[in-house]
């Protein structure tokens, strides 16, 4: 069991995690995720590394609600434990002699970007960060950010915080004004990442992407986070959980990730649902 030291609502919808995985805390690398059961009943899903502690023997975990699992582990509180915590699994992301990056994270993918943007300072490198957020409620992680980036752009669709627009607004800002990376990276819902591989592209700039998004079972035994890459003209399967999670942007099929990926969201509603109906249930 794996017990919950710290649980922090980041928003409405958002948890940050801190969870006793000392092993997996002494091996944990950005870009890599851990898969969880919230208890003996329940379902196997992956949840990438949002941070880690090799001292304390932590590792931090931020899950937006959105199925049956989620809504149970954000039932969990503080004392409480996870049944079980396996990790690290995945590629890290590649930061080795990187001294210029550009980080973009949108939305709950910033979880996954700032440890990113965080190894990249350390490591003595030139860091902008982007975020980007719907709206200023849906905020999350902005004062980390600030404290590992050089510099920071902070975006919201509705201009209720920050700047109006999305985060390639910013970015074909940079390019044009003649702006260039060693790299940029890219994390977050699939049609944000497939923008900024787009904005990018004319640069010629190496752009790296998660693919974390499209992962379900997160072992390459379910074949949800099949993926198609375009490399030397020819189509190449891989899998999200086993070959990645990152992948050169400029070769994914996003189009096709993103009709597989809607496959599920009726499901995930419905299961959602009903957890909570059931979590209402026992309150009462």
């Amino acid at each position: 069991m794996y017990q919950i030291v710290k649980k922090e609502v980041l928003n409405p919808t958002v948890t940050r995690m801190e969870v006793m995985a000392p092993f997996v805390a002494a091996k944990a690398e950005p870009g890599q995720f851990i898969i969880l059961r919230v208890d003996e009943a329940g379902e196997r899903i992956p949840l990438t590394v949002a941070g880690y502690d090799r001292e304390k023997g932590t590792v931090t975990i931020i899950f937006q609600v959105v199925g049956a699992t989620t809504e149970a582990l954000n039932h969990l509180n503080e004392g409480d434990a996870i049944q079980d915590f396996v990790g690290p699994l995945g590629t890290p992301t590649h930061t080795q002699g990187l001294k210029k990056v550009c980080v973009v994270g949108g939305g709950v993918g910033c979880a996954i970007a700032l440890p990113v943007a965080q190894k990249l300072h350390d490591q003595g490198c030139q860091v902008t960060s982007i975020i980007g957020f719907r709206s200023k409620d849906l905020l999350i992680l902005e004062d980390e950010f600030r404290a590992c980036s050089d510099t920071l752009h902070v975006m919201t669709d509705d201009g209720s915080y920050g700047r109006e627009g999305n985060v390639c607004v910013p970015l074909n800002e940079m390019f044009a004004a003649g702006e260039t990376f060693d790299e940029v990276i890219a994390i977050g819902p699939l049609i944000m990442m497939k923008f900024v591989v787009e904005a990018t592209r004319p640069t010629g700039i190496p752009c790296m992407v998660s693919m974390n998004p499209i992962m379900i079972d997160g072992t390459g035994m379910c074949g949800g986070c099949r993926l198609t890459l375009h490399r030397d003209g020819e189509a190449v399967t891989k899998f999200a959980c086993v070959d990645g999670p990152d992948f050169n942007g400029y070769e994914v099929d996003f189009d096709e990730a993103m009709s597989r990926g809607s496959m599920y969201r009726d499901f995930e509603r419905k299961a959602h649902d009903a957890a909570c109906a059931l979590f209402q249930k026992e309150v009462k």
